[in-house]
Order: structure tokens, then sequence, then C-alpha cells
């Protein structure tokens, strides 16, 4: 029960020792002898962790632009977090490489440069030969039906011209192999150099010629990782990744050499 549900005993007289009221003093009000009623309970604290994973999403998915500037009170409210809370995500998207962090600047997303993407696939080529090694010895059976299912799915995309679609069905395929090779160390690298990528994700399946490449590559990784050929899984991710690294420095020159070009590093 609440005070507002008390009501006046209907004799005159005293309420019992547990319930009987606080004397008011000459010198105040009635209202004021009343306990002050508490203050909206704010909602809990949101995890730290959540807002970590939100801000890190959102700049892998490009809704956060490279060299865009990441203002501390606008994330607080887009997160519901705390400032600090927003600084400490901050410092770790910077371990990540996703975030600069200029002393008193502030903070941007990361621009990667064309020398630096070429490095980071070169990287991963070797991890991710790994994965595919590990993945051909350690898949389930039904693991490898669920990688053939995001194959097949990334042939109907093609077979429909949906090259978006076929460049999302590759992201799903790679990390379907990588969470089948059971190998953290590598799953954990592969996804901090992956999300330095994200915004020539899907400039080299546009070139003319390489989505049938692409495809075929793809199937000779899930092919020997179904053939429980751990060499072969190896050397075919090798190649397919050497192969997006020399695509995409083939269209970084063309974009330089356009009539016109500022120089700049944007993507087409």
């Amino acid at each position: 029960m609440t005070e507002s549900d008390e009501q006046p005993p209907a004799s005159g007289r005293p309420l019992p020792t547990s319930s009987r009221q606080t004397p008011v003093s000459p010198n105040r009000s009635p209202a004021s002898t009343q306990q002050s009623a508490p203050s909206p309970r704010r909602p809990s604290a949101r995890p730290a962790e959540d807002a970590y994973e939100e801000l890190r999403n959102a700049i892998n998915r490009g809704e956060l632009m490279p060299n865009e500037r990441l203002i501390e009170v606008e994330l607080a409210s887009r997160l519901q977090v705390s400032r600090a809370v927003v600084r400490t995500v901050l410092v770790r998207l910077g371990q990540d490489g996703l975030v600069v962090l200029t002393p008193n600047r502030g903070a941007h997303v990361r621009l990667v440069t064309e020398a630096e993407a070429a490095e980071i696939l070169q990287a991963r080529a070797v991890l991710e030969a790994l994965a595919a090694r590990q993945a051909a010895l350690n898949a389930t059976a039904r693991e490898i039906a669920s990688i053939r299912r995001v194959l097949d799915r990334m042939a109907r995309k093609l077979e429909q011209d949906d090259l978006l679609g076929y460049s999302e069905g590759n992201a799903k395929l790679h990390a379907a192999i990588i969470a089948a090779a059971r190998h953290e160390t590598a799953a954990r690298l592969i996804a901090g150099l992956r999300a330095q990528l994200v915004r020539f994700q899907y400039r080299t399946i546009l070139v003319p010629g390489r989505p049938a490449q692409s495809f075929e590559e793809h199937t000779a990784i899930v092919d020997a990782i179904a053939g429980r050929d751990p060499d072969s899984a190896e050397a075919a991710m090798r190649r397919h990744l050497g192969h997006v690294e020399s695509t995409l420095a083939r269209t970084a020159t063309a974009i330089r050499r356009r009539p016109g070009h500022p120089g700049s590093q944007r993507t087409s």
C-alpha cells in the first residue's frame, strides 16, 4: 500500500505505534512531512560490450564512413550509454584498427589506403588458408552440408545477376568455413582484418569476368574441405585471396587513370 492509499481512522483513537503518523511541526507544512517521492529510476546501464559491438558493426556495414568524425555526445545518444563508456569503446576500436584517436582532436573512422588493403589481403590469405585447412580436418558433416548450401545460393545469385547478393553470400561462406575450422585465434585475427576492408568489399566483384572466376575458386575450396583434403583446401584459399588482391590492385590503377580523377582514394 502506498501513502496515498492510507485513510484516517474512523474513531478518534490513536493509531497503533507501528502506523502512527509523524507529528506536524507548526513551522512546517504537512506536505513537508511526507518523504520526497523517489526520482524515476534510470534504465539499467547498457553493457559496454553491447555498445562496442553495435558501433563496430556500424563501421563494418559502412554506416559510418572512412574519415567520418565520431562525436562522443552523438554516440552516447545513439548507443544509449554514458560518454565514459563511449570513450572506452573508441579506445577498443582504435586497438582494432577501425578508429583513429587524436589527442585534443577526437576520433574518426580510419581510412584504409589501397596499399594497406593489399597488405591486409596478404595477411588474410595466410590466416584463411589455415582456417580452410583446419575446416577440412574438423568440419562436421552438418557443417559441410551448410557450406554447400551457401555455395548453392551464391550460384543462384550469379544466375540472377545479383552481384551484391553474391558478395554477401561470399562473406557468409568465408564465415562458415572459419567457424568450421574451430581455430579461435585465427578467427579473431581474421575478423579484425576483414573489418578494415569494408569499403572495398563490393569493388572486385563488379569487375567483368570476376564473378564467374570467384565462384570457381570458392567451389574448389568447398570441394577440398568436403573431400577432407587439407592441403588442397589451404592452397585453394590462398589462390582465391591472391586473385582478390590482384583484382583490387587493377581496379585501383584503373580508378587513378580516369580522366579528371583528383588522385584521392575514393572507391568506385
